[in-house]
């Protein structure tokens, strides 16, 4: 088991930054590739971003390419997601989620069906 608990979230007008934390506790943590989701208001939950267990490889989506960053500290048991010029349209509850596994596979880690745990999701309001 592994809980999972983000934090960051919060109120930004466009072209802001934010920086989303997600804490683990239980398993190891290097022992987890991790993603991050977001699900705005009557749409489907979608996949933002996601790293491998060292941080070696990411993936993101298209739509937060050169403006999003995940990262991770496997000391910190923490991982993150910071988000640059942030528009209207990145306005969603963000989730982070995790899953034990070698490898970082993109076209696997895009669906959350690939991920065993989530946290509770964090609010994040970008305004215009």
């Amino acid at each position: 088991q592994v809980q999972l608990v983000e934090s960051g979230g919060g109120l930004v007008q466009a072209g802001g930054s934010l920086r989303l934390s997600c804490a683990a506790s239980g398993r190891t943590f290097s022992d987890f590739v991790l993603g991050w989701f977001r699900q705005a208001p009557g749409k489907a939950r979608e996949f933002v971003a996601g790293i491998s267990r060292n941080g070696g490889n990411t993936g993101y989506t298209d739509s937060v390419k050169g403006r999003y960053t995940v990262s991770r500290d496997n000391a910190k048991n923490t991982v993150y997601l910071q988000m640059n010029s942030l528009k209207s349209e990145d306005t969603a509850v963000y989730y982070c989620a995790a899953k034990p596994d070698l490898y970082f596979r993109h076209s696997y880690y895009v669906s959350e069906r690939a991920y065993d745990y989530w946290g509770q999701g964090t609010q994040v309001t970008v305004s215009s």
